[in-house]
């Protein structure tokens, strides 16, 4: 089986090329603009804290301003005018909330693939609503898409996760947990077959998911990832509590995973209205 695993997937694109983010290598020659449209979010992560006003903050789930979808787009159009203009290849949602529950996301994302058809468009998302939605980002054009995914343990997942908002109610619990993590299998394997280069992000939490990150690799690459991004907890929230990783334990799955998929090691965890080279 480790054989097996470690031949890499047969479909794997080229991963140093065109998105900086989904770069191997992130060489720097590649910037993004991400677009801070999306405010709504449709689950509650214990690690997560959304301030869309703190401009002295870089992490996920942080903008100045949510701005809507006409705003968003003269934001692209002003960067693309900048001096780095040139080197601006990718348009990216990343939040500050979950991008498939606002619809300011689709009509941005049409917006620029209309103005800038050349652009790259990409997306994060927790994974709820992507085989709902699928069919619409591959429709508007979207090639590129990450998904956090964090455990593939219900009772785990428990622990992560204080709620999700499916069908009209609000669940709590390992049930909730695993209706999330089954939608985001099923939205990777999707994704996968629709010709998407697919990224998943994972959260290394020390003593609540770090032991079974081998099977989740496992299991993302036989779905259809292409590149796994192991990123460090960022202790607030209701998981303040908890210290981050240390540099060895980082390292060392990373090391691990390696064998398994392709892993992204310049991951900056940007903030949701981020734009230039990385």
């Amino acid at each position: 089986m480790h054989n097996e695993c470690t031949q890499g997937n047969m479909n794997t694109p080229n991963l140093n090329l065109g998105h900086p983010c989904f770069s191997t290598k992130g060489h720097g020659n590649t910037g993004r603009i991400h677009l801070a449209v999306a405010p709504g979010c449709n689950i509650s992560c214990n690690y997560c804290v959304r301030k869309f006003d703190c401009a002295n903050e870089s992490r996920p789930g942080v903008t100045s301003k949510v701005q809507n979808s006409e705003e968003a787009l003269q934001t692209v159009v002003k960067a693309k005018a900048s001096d780095i203009g040139s080197k601006l290849t990718v348009v990216g949602i990343a939040g500050p909330g979950e991008p498939l529950a606002n619809s300011a996301t689709f009509e941005t994302l049409r917006g620029v693939k209309k103005i800038f058809p050349e652009m790259i468009l990409c997306l994060s998302t927790n994974g709820l609503l992507l085989p709902e939605k699928i069919e619409e980002i591959v429709d508007i054009g979207v090639s590129h898409v990450t998904i956090t995914l964090n455990t593939l343990d219900e009772q785990i997942g428990a622990k992560i996760y204080s709620y999700i908002q499916w069908e009209g109610k609000t669940l709590i619990g390992p049930d909730a947990a695993r209706i999330l993590i089954d939608n985001q299998l099923k939205g990777i394997e999707l994704a996968s077959k629709a010709g998407m280069t697919v990224k998943i992000n994972t959260v290394l939490m020390p003593n609540v998911n770090d032991q079974l990150l081998y099977s989740l690799a496992l299991e993302i690459k036989k779905r259809g990832a292409h590149i796994h991004n192991i990123m460090p907890l960022i202790p607030q929230g209701k998981l303040a509590h908890l210290k981050a990783p240390s540099k060895e334990l980082l390292t060392s799955s990373r090391s691990v995973l390696g064998g398994i998929l392709p892993q992204m090691k310049h991951c900056q965890q940007c903030r949701a209205d981020a734009i230039g080279l990385l």
